[in-house]
């Protein structure tokens, strides 16, 4: 079981910057790959970016060279630098991380945070 909470998300204007953060806890085998969606309003949730157990990285096509991820696989934590933001960028952002829960349970399991609004307006 994991319990992800996210911060970092507020109001900034176009071209600006903001940094998500997300921590892990709770009881897990191990947490193989940790990463962010988010969701606008009337939409569906999407991918941004999400990051392996072996660093591989994987970025939304509209985030590319904007956002950048960071993983400290130690403190079971992960950041969004997200740079030259844009309206378009304006959501609920939701850390996700997936999990192993037991060493005798190979299945791998998604959990959720509560998600923390990033707002791009001018």
């Amino acid at each position: 079981q994991v319990q992800l909470v996210e911060s970092g998300g507020g109001l900034v204007q176009p071209g600006g910057s903001l940094r998500l953060s997300c921590a892990a806890s709770g009881r897990f085998f191990r947490i193989n790959d940790m990463g962010w969606y988010r969701q606008a309003p009337g939409k569906q949730r999407a991918l941004v970016v999400v990051i392996s157990n072996s660093g591989s990285t994987n970025y939304a096509d509209s985030v590319k060279g904007r956002f950048t991820i960071s993983r400290d696989y130690a403190k079971n934590t992960v950041s969004l630098q997200m740079n030259s933001l844009k309206p378009e960028d304006t959501a609920v952002y939701y850390c996700n991380a997936r999990a192993r829960n037991s060493l005798i349970d190979r299945n791998e399991y998604d959990y959720w945070g509560q998600g923390t609004q990033v707002t791009v307006s001018s």
